[in-house]
C-alpha cells in the first residue's frame, strides 16, 4: 500500500522514534510502514491521521 507517512512525519520535524512512540510501536515497524514493505492496523492507521490531522485516504493509498 502507498503512503506518505514519511511526508506527514517529516513536515511535523518527527524522527521515525518520535512517531513510534507516539502511536505505541516500535520503529521499525515505522520504518517498515514507510518503505512500504508492511501495512498498518487500522487503529495504528487511526491514531496517524489524527497526529497528522489528516484523512486516512491522504496517508494511505490502496493500489
Amino acid at each position: 500500500m502507498k503512503n506518505r507517512v514519511r511526508d506527514f512525519r517529516t513536515a511535523k520535524g518527527m524522527t521515525q522514534e518520535d512517531l513510534a512512540e507516539i502511536i505505541g510501536v516500535s520503529r521499525q515497524t515505522i520504518n517498515a510502514i514507510e518503505k512500504e514493505k508492511f501495512d498498518p492496523s487500522l487503529p495504528t492507521a487511526f491514531k496517524m491521521s489524527k497526529l497528522f490531522e489528516k484523512p486516512i485516504e491522504d496517508i494511505f493509498q490502496f493500489e
